[in-house]
C-alpha cells in the first residue's frame, strides 16, 4: 500500500511539474514570506498540543467527510484551539489537494502541515509555494539517502519536517538527521493495521529537547489521555474531527484531557 501510494503521488507530481516548472516553484517558494515557528508552537507545555486535520477520505475507511470549504474547517479548528493544522494534499486515495492547504493557509494564524507522500525535491518546493511550515516524511518510504536530502531542503526553507516513524529502527533513521520533532504512527502504512500502544514502547527512545508526536488511533478524550500518559508532546487527530458534528467543541474536550 505505501509503495502504492508514494508511486501515486510521484505520478501525480510529475503532472504537475508539466504545467509549471520547477524553476516556477522554486521562484513562488522563495517569495513566500518566512514559515512561522513550529517548534515554538509545538513546545512541551502543561496540556497537550493537538495538530488537528482535514482529511476526506482515506484507503481503510474510504469517504469520511465532503469538506467542500476547507477554510472554514481551519477557522473552526483554530477557534477549538488547534496549535496546527495538517492538510492532506493527496488526491488518489485521501481526496486532498495543494488548493486545500493554499485556502487554509489564507485564514490560519497557526502552522500549516502539508500531509502527503513526499519523496521528491520538488514536492517540497510545491509545499512551501502553496505556505506549508511544516512538510511530513515518512521514514519507511525513503531510503536514508532521499530522507537526508529531503530533511536538509526543508529545512534550508525555513520549513519544518516532521519526520514520521513506526519502528524503533525507523525511529533510529529519524534521530540519526537530528530531527526535532519526530511522529510515531500507530497505523502501519504497509497493512493499514493500528496499534494505539506503539507509541508508548517508542517514546522513552526519543531524546529529551525533541518534540514527540503521536498519530492516529483517535477516536475519543481517552485516546488522546492515552496518549498524553505515554509521553506525547502532540497528538495528531483527523477522523474524529472530520466525522464528528462539531470540530470545535471535540477539540476542546480533547484538549481538556
Amino acid at each position: 500500500m505505501l509503495d502504492e501510494l508514494v508511486a501515486g503521488a510521484l505520478h501525480d507530481a510529475s503532472a504537475r511539474r508539466a504545467a509549471r516548472s520547477l524553476a516556477e516553484v522554486e521562484a513562488a517558494a522563495l517569495a513566500r514570506p518566512p514559515a512561522l515557528d513550529v517548534l515554538s508552537a509545538l513546545a512541551p507545555r502543561d496540556r497537550v498540543h493537538i495538530i488537528a486535520e482535514i482529511k476526506r477520505s482515506s484507503p481503510s475507511k474510504g469517504t469520511l467527510a465532503e469538506i467542500a470549504d476547507p477554510a472554514s474547517l481551519a477557522v473552526a479548528y483554530e477557534n477549538g484551539g488547534a496549535s496546527a493544522i495538517s492538510v492532506l494534499t493527496e488526491g488518489r486515495r485521501f481526496g486532498g489537494s495543494l488548493e486545500d492547504l493554499e485556502a487554509v493557509r489564507a485564514v490560519a494564524s497557526v502552522p500549516v502541515l502539508r500531509k502527503d507522500f513526499i519523496a521528491e525535491p520538488y514536492q517540497v518546493l510545491e509545499a512551501r509555494a502553496a505556505g506549508a511550515d511544516l512538510v511530513l516524511l515518512i521514514v519507511a518510504a525513503l531510503d536514508q539517502n532521499t530522507l537526508s536530502s529531503l530533511f536538509r531542503l526543508i529545512n534550508g526553507l525555513g520549513m519544518t519536517p516532521l519526520v514520521e516513524t513506526h519502528s524503533a529502527d525507523e525511529l533510529d533513521r529519524a534521530l540519526d538527521l537530528g530531527a526535532d520533532l519526530v511522529g510515531v504512527n500507530a497505523r502501519d502504512l504497509s497493512t493499514f493495521e493500528l496499534d494505539q500502544d506503539l507509541f508508548g514502547r517508542l517514546a522513552d527512545m526519543i531524546p529529551s529537547g525533541v518534540i514527540r508526536v503521536a498519530e492516529s488511533a483517535v477516536k475519543s478524550p481517552a485516546d488522546v489521555a492515552h496518549y498524553r500518559r505515554a509521553g506525547a508532546d502532540v497528538v495528531l487527530v483527523g477522523e474524529a474531527l472530520v466525522t464528528g458534528s462539531d470540530p470545535a467543541e471535540t477539540l476542546r474536550e480533547f484538549l481538556a484531557v
